[in-house]
Order: structure tokens, then sequence, then C-alpha cells
């Protein structure tokens, strides 16, 4: 599973609250994606957003690891391993609804697949 697979699969994973709002995150990856977060649903796409709230630079390596919980977002950004660019407090909110257990299990799916 790349970091690509990944992030097309986090809406299913998430849980919008009612307060959040409008938001557009670029995920600067080798095979770039945007997630948008609107009237309480988030959606994938593959690409460049025209013009995107937080934009987040890491590599695939270690986005997998973020979601994995095996890196801690603070520590990356910290060492430069993790680069956020905009509204860092939306990006930090959003990270907290993802549901690390739908993740898993989303990510489980992807690696059956592969292996089928």
């Amino acid at each position: 599973m790349n970091a690509k697979e990944l992030l097309l699969k986090v809406p299913q994973a998430v849980e919008i609250d009612a307060g959040a709002p409008r938001a557009v995150i670029q995920y600067e990856t080798s095979e770039p994606v945007y997630h948008v977060v609107e009237n309480g649903a988030v959606s994938a796409h593959e690409g460049h957003a025209p013009a995107p709230d937080v934009t987040v630079r890491v590599s695939d390596d270690n986005l997998l690891k973020l979601f994995r919980g095996e890196l801690n977002p603070m520590t990356a950004m910290m060492t430069g391993r993790l680069r956020v660019k905009g509204n860092v407090m939306l990006a930090q909110r959003l990270l907290g609804m993802v549901d690390r257990a739908k993740l898993e299990a989303a990510r489980d799916e992807i690696v059956r697949n592969e292996q089928a």
C-alpha cells in the first residue's frame, strides 16, 4: 500500500464533527492527493487543489508512519520530516478527527486486495 491509496481511503475513516469548517487540505506526496471537508463529509481527490487552505509536504514513508501512529506529528514537524503551510491549527483539528481503527481497516482492505 502506498501513501496515495491510504489518502484516498481517509474519508472512510473520518468522523467529522458538526462544527468542522469547509477546508481543502493538499498532500504533497509522490502522487498528490487533496481532501475537501464540506457539509460534514470528506472527499478525496487525486492531483492538486486550486486553492488549498493547508498544504502538507511529507514523504510517502513518513506519511504512512504518521497514520500508523509510529511518528509523532510534532516531532515530524520539528525535525523537518513534515512541513505544513497555511492554517496549521486547522490541520491539527482535522487530524484529530481520523479514527485510527477505521483507517487500519481500510489499510488492511488495500493489502488484502493487493495479495488477491
